[in-house]
């Protein structure tokens, strides 16, 4: 699993340049307040929670859970060389944690739902974990999200007369969450929605090819992609898609991918 490489996430650190407008936003909008016990989900390779320790200041205590070692491993080095001592790190699942009930006061994930086997039991338990008015603050890139790529997906599948692949891209696109289902997860955990924000941003590429060989679309991307494609059918396949993209890029001067960001916050 290249995730729990020690290797590979030391090489992620630019990562961060992808989740940056969603962390960004997240540190934009969230209340400051001294003296109060923070837990992140899903910390990866330690943004925005090293930086939300940091700017919470000492008196406050940011705990990150993540079930993969290699992030301990990295963000702990992280911790040692930048000498920050307000964060504690949790390796586990966050859809059992072993966090007593009423524990946090803000409970924040950045992209992390993207990751959530079930969102349901996730929401669940950091509601009971919250204290009783404590806040819950998610990012995501929902439904939407790359959609002139998946239209040129859609079409290269319908050139090769594949429709049954065309099905499955479907389902992957579909999977993706919304705003409102977010909400929803999270009023059925017992939140109260407070407050929602969207925006997106853009992502250039000069042609298809150099999208196809960007380390964020191999390692953070491609392999779903793939996976919905017969694998005696992948080459044929992707071949024909990096053409489609490199002759709209070609038209267009450039391929450019928009990211929308959803910004939910809630109360206990």
């Amino acid at each position: 699993m290249k995730e729990d490489d020690p290797a590979f996430l030391s090489a992620q650190d630019d990562f961060p340049l992808w989740s940056a407008p969603f962390g960004l936003m997240l540190l934009d909008l969230i209340p400051l307040r001294a003296k109060i016990k923070v837990l992140d989900i899903g910390f990866g390779s330690g943004f925005p929670l090293l930086e939300l320790a940091q700017r919470l200041g000492d008196s406050s205590t940011v705990f990150g859970i993540d079930p993969l070692k290699a992030a301990h491993e990295r963000v702990q080095y992280k911790m040692n060389v930048l000498n920050i001592k307000n964060v504690q790190l949790v390796e586990g699942d966050a859809s059992s944690m072993l966090f007593q009930d009423n524990t946090f006061d803000l409970i924040v994930s950045n992209l992390g739902i993207n990751n959530f086997d079930d969102p349901q039991k996730v929401f669940t338990e950091c509601f009971r974990v919250a204290k009783r008015g404590a806040q819950i603050v998610l990012t995501t890139n929902p439904k939407g999200h790359m959609d002139t790529f998946y239209s040129i997906f859609a079409k290269t599948l319908r050139e090769l007369r594949m429709g049954d692949v065309m099905n499955d891209l479907a389902a992957h696109i579909n999977h993706r969450l919304t705003r409102d289902k977010i909400c929803d997860y999270l009023e059925r955990s017992g939140f109260r929605i407070t407050g929602t924000h969207q925006d997106s941003f853009r992502l250039r590429f000069l042609d298809g090819s150099a999208f196809f060989r960007h380390s964020l679309i191999r390692y953070g991307f491609l392999d779903d992609w793939k996976s919905l494609v017969p694998d005696q059918e992948q080459k044929k396949v992707f071949k024909k898609l990096e053409e489609n993209l490199n002759h709209v890029s070609e038209r267009k001067g450039e391929l450019e991918l928009t990211i929308p960001i959803a910004y939910v916050e809630g109360n206990k």
